[in-house]
């Protein structure tokens, strides 16, 4: 047909918030039909497209040719994951044949939406089982989204409840948790809200799981049982129960049995039930002796091995009378002189019969019935002591008697069988005050007692009855400045005992202040401690540490690098000190000085060392001096007195002197050998040494350089002119002539050090390693001469020099003998026992007759 406008309020525009229901109205239009058309609309006006396609919306009558559009609810609108508008195409046709076709635009509007739960949690309630026991943790994360993508917060109800929930929806637990004290399940209400407070809102459900974690614990509170002996087997004695706290819900499963060994009960393991199984005889060994039977009965809550414990019961073996008297012997015999008196005693019964029945009560017995020919001639004094006494006097020639010489009598012993049994029990008042043995008590106690020792005792009484029980506290006394109180007192026994080391020369008098109370009334009593001095300090010296080095040359006698100790000790007097050498001291070669009687001492060198001769061969002592405080003690007192002693360590080393060298004609010989070693880490050794040394030979030719500039400026032309100079220096750095000659060695000597033999020239002083197998040369006549130039004042040239010596010489030395020996070189040669040796040129030579004078003494 053809288009015409029928559609009234069309095309438009509208607008429907998110999630709208099914049936909510969008937009509202009217259909306009032509008055040709009687009948109305032929096809109702109805959505034939959309953009995008969406079934979301539907168009339904109002009457009177009015329509709206409403939504289905299917889908639901949703702004987050549909399109924001459609475009609804809506076509009618009336009845005369015309049609519309127009567009509705629906916009989609934003719509706050409530937190969305995630997971399990949003479907259902959620079961959280947690273990007791187990420490605080998350146990559970709760997950939600909010449509808008908004930040979420979690809460949580109620909150009394031990959990927690942070901002990122973690559920933790705040304590741990006993399954038998605390609560065993929780339900918590989490909520999540968004930004404008819209919630959600799931139940949690907390069910706390009970675990084997709790010893079973007995229900039955009876410790002690008592039974009569020789009871049969299987009589029931006692009934054990026992609870397991993890089984709180459901009857304890419990395993029982008996730890002690033990023969004459057992239990059931199941039921507790405590059994008789042997034999119980109350008078034979060891239950005549200890009645009391212990038997400690475990209960399990596993058979394998789990939570355990442990109920010690006494079970007293009751005496019953159950043995007849016995006598030994059974037959009796005994003989009485005829015209015995009356009362004359014969026997004593008693004496040869017991009972074995432990308890009194039940081995008691009495002797009756005495009967037998004769019996009336005889009796029993009574019935109890069963001595048999004669009651009338018997003549044998008497014809009543005759031919009766022997009589025969019976006597029948019986014990007690009944016992009657009164308890009266009279209540007890306290009434009287405790009353100590003595108003003060003073103990004297030396100062070394140990700790924890009895150093006296107290004693209260109550004259109460039955007497109460005393029990002493020290109140007041028996500080220091270290310890708030040293002594203790036995709170049952009145024992006073020290708990930390006396000390007299801190205090010397301890006063307390001891009560005794009988939980109602109390007294008190003085107790004053005197503290014995003892000789319980040692003597400290300085230094306690000492280490020097002596010559081997040192004489006797020397106070040793002036080395002395000083001791104090706190509880003697300076007198009282002793010095002696307990260790290291071989062949006694120190001592002490004064050894005794002053605390201040020195090191003396008591005896030459000896090592040539081989008497010597330690070269370092290590001397353990002990310091005591006994030298004022006589002999028998020293056995009684407590003696202290001081240590002090000294280390020696005895430094060795070389080989002596005999002075004579200065001749020499000159072996030198020279080696040096470095390692390859030492790399740097060698340059530094060859750089310095050529900074010092710059510095030394720039010196020399400047003293002579120096010389030639100041000096005169007078003196230029006759050839006598002022000053005249000649620099020369080494300018020797040496002849070395074929030395001839004519002794030998051992080295004290290394032991090996050497050789020496008599004249010169020259040694060497002796050569295995080799003789002593004779010594012929050797002249050596030398020169040397050397600096500070000889002249230019060599014969002018030798002239002004000669010279020199006449006018100060008249003659060669009256001249003093030549001071020996500062130089060191070397011995046998060295690498090398080495030769220095003589300090300040009076004289220079071309000669050097011999080495002097060095040392090993």
């Amino acid at each position: 047909g053809r288009r015409t406008p029928l559609l009234k309020g069309l095309p438009a525009t509208c607008t429907v918030e998110e999630n709208a229901a099914a049936g909510v109205s969008v937009y509202t239009f009217n259909v306009t039909v032509s008055p040709m058309s009687s009948e109305g609309v032929e096809i109702l006006p109805t959505i034939v497209n959309s953009n995008p396609l969406t079934e979301a919306f539907d168009i339904e009558s109002k009457g009177n040719l009015e329509y709206r559009v409403v939504t289905t609810g299917n889908p639901v609108l949703d702004y987050e994951t549909m399109p924001k508008s459609f475009d609804l195409q809506i076509f009618v046709e009336d009845t005369s044949g015309r049609t519309d076709l127009n567009t509705l635009t629906v916009r989609i509007i934003d719509k706050n939406e409530r937190p969305v739960f995630r997971g399990n949690i949003a479907i259902q309630t959620v079961t959280i089982y947690v273990l007791e026991g187990t420490p605080p943790e998350r146990i559970y994360q709760v997950n939600a989204a909010d449509p808008e993508n908004a930040e979420l917060k979690y809460s949580l109800l109620p909150a009394t409840v031990p959990f927690l929930v942070s901002e990122s929806g973690d559920i933790f637990s705040t304590k741990k948790f006993d399954y038998e004290k605390d609560q065993c399940c929780y339900f918590l209400n989490i909520t999540v809200t968004d930004p404008d407070r819209l919630n959600s809102t799931r139940t949690v459900n907390i069910n706390i799981i009970n675990i084997d974690d709790e010893r079973p614990y007995f229900t039955t509170k009876q410790r002690i049982y008592r039974i009569p002996e020789e009871q049969s087997l299987g009589t029931l004695v006692a009934n054990i129960t026992a609870k397991d706290p993890d089984d709180a819900d459901s009857p304890s499963r419990l395993f029982y049995s008996i730890q002690s060994s033990d023969r004459y009960f057992s239990i059931n393991p199941s039921t507790g039930v405590l059994q008789v199984t042997g034999r119980i005889d109350r008078d034979a060994l060891p239950l005549r002796l200890h009645p009391n039977i212990s038997v400690i009965v475990r209960v399990e809550d596993s058979p394998s091995g789990g939570h355990d414990n442990e109920m010690e019961i006494t079970i007293i073996i009751d005496d019953i009378n159950d043995n007849p008297p016995e006598c030994d012997p059974s037959t009796f015999r005994s003989e009485a002189d005829e015209n015995t008196i009356a009362g004359t005693f014969l026997l004593d019964l008693r004496n040869y019969c017991k009972d074995i029945d432990v308890d009194p009560s039940n081995n008691q017995f009495n002797f009756t019935g005495l009967s037998g020919f004769g019996s009336n001639n005889f009796a029993l004094e009574s019935a109890v002591s069963g001595r048999l006494v004669m009651t009338e006097s018997i003549d044998l020639e008497n014809p009543a008697n005759l031919g009766v010489e022997v009589y025969s009598l019976t006597v029948r012993v019986q014990d007690i069988a009944y016992t009657i049994y009164i308890y009266i029990r009279i209540k007890p008042v306290n009434e009287f005050f405790p009353v100590f043995g003595n108003l003060s008590y003073e103990f004297s106690v030396p100062e070394i007692t140990k700790v924890r020792s009895s150093i006296g005792k107290v004693n209260a009484r109550d004259k109460d009855w039955p007497p109460s029980v005393i029990t002493y506290s020290i109140i007041a006394g028996g500080g220091t400045r270290d310890y708030t109180n040293i002594f203790w007192i036995n709170p049952t026994k009145g024992d006073v005992k020290i708990l930390a080391r006396l000390d007299y020369e801190t205090t010397q008098k301890h006063i307390l202040t001891v009560q005794a109370s009988d939980q109602e009334k109390t007294a008190t009593a003085s107790v004053t401690v005197n503290v014995l001095e003892v000789n319980d300090e040692e003597p400290v010296c300085s230094p306690n540490f000492y280490s020097f080095q002596i010559p081997v040359n040192l004489a006797v006698g020397t106070n040793i690098n002036g080395f002395r100790i000083e001791c104090k000790d706190r509880d003697s007097d300076p007198r009282s000190f002793r010095y002696f050498i307990n260790e290291g001291n071989v062949n006694n070669h120190f001592t002490f000085s004064p050894s005794a009687g002053s605390n201040i001492s020195r090191l003396i060198l008591a005896s030459r060392f000896d090592y040539e001769s081989g008497l010597d061969t330690n070269w370092v002592y290590r001397l353990r001096v002990h310091i005591t405080d006994d030298n004022l003690l006589s002999t028998r007192d020293k056995s009684a007195h407590l003696i202290k002693t001081g240590t002090v360590t000294l280390s020696i080393r005895v430094i060795p002197n070389p080989t002596t060298v005999i002075t004579t004609t200065p001749s020499f010989t000159v072996v030198t050998k020279r080696e040096n070693l470095y390692s390859d880490s030492a790399w740097y050794v060698p340059f530094v040494i060859t750089l310095g040394s050529l900074l010092l030979l710059g510095l030394l030719g720039y010196l020399g350089f400047l003293l002579t500039t120096w010389v030639r400026t100041r000096r005169s032309p007078a003196g230029r002119a006759d050839g006598t100079p002022l000053i005249h220096f000649t620099f020369c750095l080494s300018s020797q002539t040496m002849t070395k000659l074929n030395t001839v060695f004519d002794g030998e000597a051992r080295d004290p050090v290394t032991g090996k033999m050497y050789e020496f020239n008599t004249l010169s002083g020259a040694r060497r390693w002796k050569k295995n197998n080799e003789l002593l040369q004779p010594v012929p006549a050797v002249q050596v001469t030398s020169s040397a130039t050397e600096d500070g004042g000889q002249g230019t040239d060599r014969a002018e020099a030798t002239s002004k010596k000669e010279s020199s010489r006449k006018m100060k030395e008249p003659t060669a003998e009256t001249k003093p020996a030549a001071k020996p070189s500062a130089e060191r040669s070397e011995t046998p026992g060295q690498d090398r040796l080495r030769l220095q040129k003589p300090k300040e030579e009076p004289e220079d007759r071309g000669l050097f004078s011999p080495a002097p003494q060095g040392r090993y």
